[in-house]
């Protein structure tokens, strides 16, 4: 179950950096401020990186490391 969420996440990273450059990017949303859009997803940006950061640790984690603790 682990290694299902491991590959969760990193379609989650792709998710968020997604919306988070189409915010800032590509967004032609009328209602919402430009200065509005740019702190979305700027904060999208961020936490995508993040939890990019936290995906690969555990990635290496549940896919690499368990060789290891069967020797």
């Amino acid at each position: 179950m682990e290694q299902v969420i491991a590959i969760f996440s990193v379609f989650m990273v792709i998710f968020y950096l997604g919306v988070g450059s189409y915010l800032i990017f590509y967004a032609d949303i009328s209602y919402l401020n430009k200065a509005v859009k740019v702190i979305m997803g700027s904060t999208f940006i961020f936490y995508g990186l993040y939890r990019a950061f936290r995906a690969y640790f555990k990635i290496v984690e549940v896919f690499f490391a368990k060789d290891n603790e069967e020797d």
